[in-house]
C-alpha cells in the first residue's frame, strides 16, 4: 500500500477499531500526513525518525505539549496500521472462516508436547480459571483477569480465540488508551490479563507490543492523613469496622491483609501481627499496637462464641490454603484457623459447596472509611489504603529507620518506601515568603 492509500484508509481504520474518539480522528489523520510528508534522513531508524519529528514540533511556536503527544500517538497508530497491512507471517495458520473448527494444522508444538489452541471462549474462560488457581493467583486477580478477557472477547466481536493475533491485542490496548482514556495502571492490568491469556491459555506468546499506544504513568504521591485527621476519622467510626481501621493504621496493613487475618496470626504476648501470604505471596511480621490488645481480646471472645455456635450446628469449618485441607482434614474447625473478622453470614464454598463462614467483605471497611472521611470533613481523595500510607509516613516522621519501615510494609525494595520521604518533604512547613518577613518588621 502506497502513502496516499495508507493515509486515505487510516481514518476508517481508527473508526472501525474504535482507536480514537470520532472528534479526534481528523486531527490524528493530519498529524500522520504531516509526519509522512516531513523531510527526513532515509538512514534513520523509525524510532529515531519519530523523535526527530517530535523535536521539530516542540520547537514550533504555538504548539502545546498535548498537541505534541497527540502527534506522537498519531504516528504510533499509523505504524500499527501499516504493520497490520503487511502480509501476515504468523506461525499459526488462520482458519478461513470465523467459525471454522479446530483442525490438526492449528496444533502448536512446544518441544515434545502438542497443544491444541482453544476454539471457544467458554473453554478459554474455563482453562484460564484452572491455570490461575493452579498457580495460586488470588481470587481477586482471577476475577479481574477473567473480566478483562471477556471485555477483550466482546471488543473482538466474539471471534473464536484461534483466529486472534497480536494485532488484536494492540488494537484493544490502543482503544483503552485513546478512546476509553483509562489510567496507566488500568491499562497495565488489562495488558497483564491478556498476556496471561495468550501466553498460558492460548499458547501464543506476545512479543511485539512495544509500539502500542499506552498512557504514560507519572510520579504520584500517596494521599496521607495528618495525625489529627486520623484521630478525627477514627472518632467518626464505631464497632468492628473501627477496630479494623485502627488495626490497618496501627500495623500498616493492606485492605485484604486486614480482613483475611486469622486468630493464629495475632501474637498478643510478643505484640505482633503475622501477615500470611501478603502481596507477592510473602509472609511478614508487623506491629500490634498496645492500644488494640484489649479491644482485640474482647472482639475475639465474641467471635469465638459465634464459632462455637457454628460448630454446634454442624458448620464452623474455615477454608484452609492450598492442600492443607487434605493434609489436616479437621484443622479447619480449630479456633486458631478462624478469621479475626468473619462474615455475618454462612456462604457456600465455590470449591465444594460446603457452608462456611468466610472473612467479612472488603466493601464493609471501604464504605465505613469513606463515610467517616465525610463525617470528619476531611477534604482528601482518600480510602482505606491511605491509613497504610499514614502509618509509614508517621513512623518516618518519628525517626524510625526507613529500612525498618520497609520490613514492616513488606516492600521488596527500599526505593518503594522512599516515596514517603517525598511526602514528608511536602508536609514540611513552607518556606516563608519575603513579603511576610517585610510585613513583620
Amino acid at each position: 500500500m502506497d502513502v496516499p492509500q495508507l493515509l486515505n484508509a487510516f481514518p476508517k481504520y481508527l473508526e472501525e477499531n474504535r482507536l480514537a474518539q470520532p472528534r479526534h480522528i481528523p486531527f490524528l489523520a493530519r498529524w500522520a500526513e504531516k509526519y509522512l510528508g516531513a523531510p527526513h534522513d532515509p538512514n534513520l531508524r523509525p524510532d529515531d525518525r519519530l523523535q526527530a519529528f517530535l523535536c521539530q514540533l516542540q520547537k514550533s511556536p504555538g504548539l502545546t505539549d498535548w498537541q505534541v503527544r497527540q502527534a506522537e500517538n498519531a504516528v504510533l497508530l499509523l505504524r500499527q496500521f501499516a504493520k497490520e497491512r503487511q502480509p501476515a507471517t504468523a506461525s499459526v495458520p488462520q482458519p478461513s472462516s470465523s467459525d471454522a473448527p479446530t483442525t490438526p494444522e492449528l496444533a502448536l508444538t512446544s518441544g515434545s508436547q502438542s497443544i491444541t489452541p482453544t476454539a471457544k471462549w467458554e473453554d478459554a474462560y474455563s482453562d484460564m480459571r484452572k491455570l490461575l488457581r493452579l498457580r495460586h493467583y488470588s481470587p481477586k486477580t482471577e476475577t479481574t483477569y477473567l473480566d478483562w478477557t471477556r471485555r477483550f472477547a466482546e471488543y473482538c466481536r466474539m471471534r473464536p480465540p484461534v483466529t486472534l493475533a497480536e494485532a488484536d491485542v494492540k488494537r484493544y490496548l490502543t482503544h483503552l488508551a485513546m478512546e476509553r482514556r483509562l489510567a496507566a495502571s488500568t491499562q497495565n492490568q488489562a495488558f497483564n490479563a491478556l498476556l496471561f491469556l495468550f501466553r498460558d491459555v492460548l499458547v501464543q506468546p506476545l512479543a511485539g507490543l512495544q509500539d502500542t499506544v499506552r498512557a504514560k504513568r507519572g510520579e504520584r504521591l500517596p494521599v496521607v492523613f495528618s495525625r489529627e485527621e486520623v484521630q478525627r476519622l477514627l472518632a467518626a467510626m464505631e464497632g468492628t469496622t473501627k477496630l479494623m481501621a485502627q488495626l490497618t493504621y496501627g500495623a500498616g496493613l493492606r485492605l485484604m491483609e486486614c480482613i483475611t487475618l486469622r486468630v493464629k496470626d495475632i501474637d498478643f504476648d510478643q505484640r505482633r501481627v503475622i501477615v500470611r501470604r501478603g502481596k507477592g505471596d510473602k509472609d511478614r511480621v508487623t506491629l500490634l499496637p498496645q492500644a488494640l490488645v484489649e479491644p482485640l481480646r474482647t472482639h475475639l471472645a465474641r467471635v469465638k462464641i459465634r464459632h462455637e455456635a457454628d460448630l454446634a450446628e454442624g458448620h464452623g469449618e474455615a477454608r484452609l490454603p492450598d492442600a492443607l485441607m487434605r493434609k489436616y482434614p479437621n484443622a479447619g474447625k480449630e479456633w486458631a484457623w478462624q478469621y479475626v473478622f468473619p462474615s455475618a453470614i454462612l456462604s457456600p464454598d465455590r470449591e465444594d459447596g460446603k457452608l462456611r463462614r468466610f472473612h467479612t467483605a472488603e466493601s464493609n471497611l471501604q464504605k465505613a472509611v469513606h463515610e467517616a472521611i465525610r463525617k470528619a470533613s476531611i477534604a482528601k481523595h482518600a480510602g482505606v489504603h491511605s491509613l497504610r500510607h499514614s502509618f509509614a509516613t508517621h513512623l518516618l516522621e518519628s525517626g524510625t529507620n526507613i529500612r525498618e519501615i520497609q520490613e514492616l510494609l513488606g516492600h521488596n525494595h527500599v526505593e518503594t518506601t522512599m516515596i514517603y520521604t517525598h511526602v514528608i518533604r511536602q508536609m514540611a512547613p513552607p518556606v516563608r515568603s519575603p513579603l511576610d518577613a517585610t510585613a513583620g518588621s
